[in-house]
């Protein structure tokens, strides 16, 4: 015979449950290393990712290692992995930057031509890590800010960027919000309407469209695939298959964002980027132009969150989790 327990004994049941649930939550430990190349990032003593400053012409985060061990952007030009596409050489994992400020291409890198070299006419820029600002891990989040400087050909300064890192845990999921204040430091800048920009990653090439094994696009109004490119979104997911696991990789936009919601420079060959300040490259019907100029001494600030997930947009509930991310004071 099965006795009910009284009461009392039913809230302490309870009380045990609420107090394991918050020591689950609490056990998740965050920590900060910094060394010659950058920071490493890890939770629970496991690689979460690594800030590269020594990579390529500009800031990279790379690897990114997301739910039950999966690797969740592509290796190449970093690493040659079997299997992987050899394409865009400037697309590097995760990334900040922009192809077209005061005439001047911060997007793509002399290794993205044939001969590692620019067309004539062409000008490349870099953005160089300044220093480190804050490096912070309080247990269940860590906090990376940087000053970086964006130079043109000739090691001149165009602009400056401060950029505010968070890496916490989302339920099972992985997040990176990824903040960024834009500031004109050297006279006015001008920010021109291209598709090649700017808070960018590169999906793994088993999770890409285009590789037909069940890679998927959708954002947060209901389009899909090929008919998400530049489109104005909330957010956006890209989800496929890595290993034997199916994961993903929500990006979303904070309302707070400068020139919310952004367009998406999302391809089904694994680009996966979101661009404030293209609009007639993705629309050409637009009767507005895109772009926008920063005046002198003034700044914008970009708000992402980069969110690493298993299973589709359906099963990690992006939708919802944009909505607690949305009603955060920024």
């Amino acid at each position: 015979m099965i006795r009910a327990l009284p009461l009392a004994a039913h809230r302490l049941v309870a009380a045990f449950f609420v107090l394991a649930s918050v020591a689950q939550v609490e056990a998740a430990q965050f920590t900060l290393q910094q060394n010659d190349g950058g920071v490493t990032v890890r939770v629970d003593g496991q690689l979460f990712t690594e800030y590269r400053t020594n990579i390529g012409t500009k800031p990279i985060l790379w690897p990114i290692i997301g739910p039950d061990g999966a690797q969740m952007t592509r290796d190449y030009p970093m690493k040659d992995v079997v299997g992987e596409k050899h394409d865009h050489f400037h697309q590097r994992s995760l990334w900040f930057t922009y192809g077209e400020v005061n005439g001047i291409d911060f997007w793509a890198e002399p290794g993205s031509y044939k001969d590692g070299k620019a067309p004539t006419g062409k000008r490349l820029g870099t953005i160089v890590h300044r220093d480190f600002q804050k490096l912070d891990a309080s247990g269940d989040s860590a906090t990376i800010v940087t000053t970086n400087d964006w130079l043109d050909e000739a090691g001149t300064k165009q602009l400056e960027d401060e950029r505010r890192l968070r890496f916490i845990l989302d339920g099972e999921s992985r997040a990176i919000d990824f903040d960024i204040t834009l500031k004109a430091t050297a006279g006015d800048v001008e920010f021109g309407d291209t598709k090649e920009g700017a808070m960018g990653t590169r999906v793994p090439t088993s999770m890409d469209v285009t590789s037909k094994l069940g890679g998927a696009i959708m954002n947060s109004e209901g389009q899909a695939d090929e008919q998400a490119w530049g489109k104005p979104a909330r957010w956006v997911d890209y989800h496929g298959p890595v290993g034997e696991q199916t994961v993903g990789i929500a990006v979303m936009n904070h309302p707070s964002s400068f020139h919310y919601p952004s367009r998406w420079h999302v391809r089904t060959y694994g680009l996966f980027a979101a661009n404030p300040f293209g609009l007639r490259d993705f629309d050409k019907q637009s009767a507005s132009p895109g772009g926008y100029t920063l005046r002198s001494g003034e700044s914008i600030a970009l708000r992402y969150r980069f969110i690493f997930h298993r299973g589709d947009e359906k099963s990690a509930q992006i939708a919802a989790a944009f909505d607690r991310y949305a009603a955060q004071q920024k």
